[in-house]
C-alpha cells in the first residue's frame, strides 16, 4: 500500500510516518506540505492512498488539492486527516467524493484500519455523523441532518432565548422544545449548551432568518 502524507506541519507529518512504519505493508513513497505540492507527487508517485491534511493555509486546502487529485489521478483514494469534525466540513468531503474522513486524534490502529477498508473500495467516514444520516441529506445540496424546526431551535437557543421562550415564538409547548433539544443534543453527538452554541457558530445557523 503505497501512501503520501499531506500536512503543513514537518513534524505531524514525521509523527504519521512514524506510526505507519508499524505496518510493514504500507510504503510511505512521499511526503508534501501543502495541497500543490500534494497534486505534483501524486501525478509522480499515483500512490494507493493519500493522508490529506484539510487545513494548510500557505498553500492550497486539503479540499482543493483532493478535487484535482481523484479528477487526475483515478486509482488513487483519500483520507482528509483533520481536526475539523463539524457536519459542514464532513458534507463538503462527502460532496467531493472523498473516500476516507478520520480525525487526528484517532489510534494507529484506526488509521491502519481505515486505510485498508478504504483501498478495498469502501467510503470511511469516522465522525459523530452516521454514516446514512450523511448520506440521506448529501442527496440534497445544502441539507442539513437537522429538520428546520430543530435548525430554528438551535438558533434560539444560541441567542439566549429560554425554552419558554422558544416555546412561544414557536407556538409550541416547553415540553416539546425539550424533546427537540434531546434529539438535537444526541443527533449531533453534543454534550452541553456550549458545544451547541460552538456547533451553531460554526455551521451558520446564527444567521438564519
Amino acid at each position: 500500500m503505497n501512501v503520501i502524507i499531506v500536512d503543513d506541519h514537518v513534524l505531524i507529518r514525521k509523527g504519521i510516518r512514524l506510526l505507519l512504519e508499524e505496518f510493514p505493508e504500507v510504503n510511505v513513497v512521499a511526503e508534501a506540505s501543502d495541497g500543490a505540492e500534494a497534486i505534483t507527487l501524486a501525478i509522480k508517485h499515483i500512490p494507493d492512498i493519500i493522508l490529506m491534511d484539510l487545513s494548510m493555509p500557505d498553500g492550497l486546502d486539503g479540499f482543493t488539492a483532493s478535487k484535482t487529485i481523484l479528477e487526475e489521478v483515478k486509482q488513487t483514494k483519500i483520507i482528509l486527516l483533520t481536526m475539523h469534525d463539524e457536519e459542514i466540513y464532513v458534507k463538503r468531503a462527502w460532496e467531493c467524493g472523498i473516500h476516507g474522513y478520520l480525525l487526528k486524534n484517532s489510534q494507529a490502529n484506526e488509521l491502519y484500519e481505515t486505510m485498508k477498508r478504504v483501498a478495498k473500495g469502501e467510503r470511511v467516514y469516522q465522525t459523530k455523523i452516521p454514516m446514512e444520516q450523511l448520506k440521506r441529506v448529501s442527496k440534497e445540496r445544502g441539507a442539513s441532518i437537522l429538520t428546520k424546526r430543530e435548525q430554528e431551535i438551535v438558533r434560539l437557543t444560541s441567542l439566549g432565548y429560554t425554552n419558554m421562550q422558544i416555546a412561544q415564538q414557536l407556538k409550541i409547548s416547553p415540553k416539546t422544545v425539550e424533546n427537540h433539544k434531546a434529539n438535537i443534543m444526541q443527533k449531533l453527538a453534543l454534550r452541553d449548551k456550549h458545544d451547541l452554541v460552538t456547533y451553531a457558530i460554526k455551521n451558520g445557523l446564527i444567521g438564519l432568518l
